[in-house]
């Protein structure tokens, strides 16, 4: 076969050109450390590495709002835990206010006590995370999610977030609790039912919170536990106020102090009534919340005259078994949130183990092999030589040259 000179001289100038272009791109490559720098290196890898580039962002992502999550329920977990101490506070001052001994300016020192801390606990419950979110709004809603309101029922706490709370999702958790169920859903009374005197009672009877000795037997009706002088004998009767009729066994018996136990309910007798007074056994409704408890408190001692009188007593004992009870769930509020703390460190340790297998997934697909790199640089800058070489010996090799 004839080759032409030319034809020769063409295709040994278009090799040198590819293989000065390999190198130059082999160089490129080796500087960036990637194998891929566009999509035309690899079209598949390129694809698959722009996959894993958005797993790692999404990752990132979840990360930051773990974290950011993280912050606010710590602060919410530190939040809880001061108003955790102040309601313990509050319970020793309800237990002092009990001295029977005290007079009318002790009392009203106890509740100013009390107010102070309430305020306190108003505070907490109204404070806000380091980027300015509300620990306990909710869903959002008020900046300020309880208000304080006056009016001439009495002061009150008003809740203006939006009850609920989001819930915790695989790679997600809330940055605020529900406030509303935290601090304002506080069972009244026992949480079955609420006891209190009559507002005309004149003898020395008290009760205790009562609770339910037979659940079966509940019936949800209110009821009126009446005293009465039968032929120098006090006696008392329990009448349904729902239905208007007496509770057999107990009408017209002879008083004693002790429980006394009817359609499911005990409720224990103290001190000496007189003909006239009564107690109220009412089925709850509704709830109330710990501000309220408190402030019920600071009205009844605020009101209650030298020594310890009944209406105090009684108000003292439902105050105390209602701050409990608004006590379990600050508790159980705070465990809730040390729950998703140790959530959030498990999540965050998760979140940086796959942000690890994406990137490494991500350099496999473009990163430089930088030894292999190394090696076909040199094998390719060799194989350059060579052929300049060879077309530089094969350049002088011409008829022309032995002609003469």
């Amino acid at each position: 076969m004839r080759v032409a000179t030319a034809h020769s001289y063409d295709t040994t100038v278009a090799n040198l050109n590819k293989r000065q272009s390999d190198l130059a791109q082999l160089q490129a490559q080796l500087s960036a450390g990637k194998r891929v720098q566009r999509a035309s290196d690899d079209p598949a890898a390129a694809v698959q590495a722009e996959a894993a580039q958005n797993r790692l962002a999404r990752a990132v992502a979840d990360q930051r709002a773990v974290e950011a999550s993280r912050t606010s329920l710590a602060q919410v977990e530190s939040a809880l835990g001061s108003a955790g101490e102040t309601i313990q506070q509050v319970r020793e001052l309800f237990l002092k206010a009990g001295n029977a001994t005290y007079g009318s300016a002790d009392y009203k020192s106890i509740a100013q006590e009390i107010e102070g801390l309430r305020d306190q606990l108003l505070a907490v419950a109204n404070q806000t995370d380091s980027m300015g979110r509300t620990l306990f709004g909710g869903q959002g809603g008020s900046s300020v999610p309880f208000v304080e309101v006056y009016g001439p029922g009495g002061n009150g706490v008003r809740f203006d977030g939006q009850s609920g709370q989001v819930a915790a999702g695989d790679l997600t958790l809330p940055q605020s609790l529900d406030g509303q169920s935290v601090w304002m859903s506080v069972p009244p009374g026992n949480g079955t039912f609420t006891v209190a005197l009559g507002s005309g009672n004149a003898g020395s009877v008290t009760t205790d919170i009562g609770r339910v000795a037979d659940p079966a037997a509940v019936t949800g009706h209110g009821y009126s536990i009446s005293f009465a002088d039968a032929g120098g004998t006090l006696q008392y009767t329990v009448t349904d106020t729902t239905t208007g009729l007496p509770v057999p066994a107990h009408n017209g018996v002879a008083y004693q102090p002790g429980t006394i136990e009817f359609d499911g309910l005990a409720v224990e007798l103290k001190g000496q009534p007189k003909a006239g007074d009564s107690v109220a056994v009412d089925p709850v409704s509704g709830s109330t919340d710990l501000f309220r408890v408190m402030q019920d408190a600071i009205d009844a001692l605020n009101g209650a005259s030298t020594g310890q009188t009944p209406q105090l007593t009684q108000a003292l004992g439902r105050a105390l078994t209602e701050l409990d009870a608004g006590y379990d769930r600050v508790l159980a509020a705070r465990s809730q949130a040390g729950q998703w703390l140790n959530r959030a460190d498990s999540l965050d340790n998760r979140l940086a183990d796959r942000q690890v297998e994406y990137e490494a997934e991500q350099s496999s697909l473009v990163d430089m092999d930088m030894i292999k790199g190394i090696s076909d640089f040199q094998n390719q800058q060799v194989g350059l030589q060579a052929a300049l070489q060879s077309y530089a010996q094969v350049q002088r090799l011409s008829l022309f040259q032995y002609l003469g």
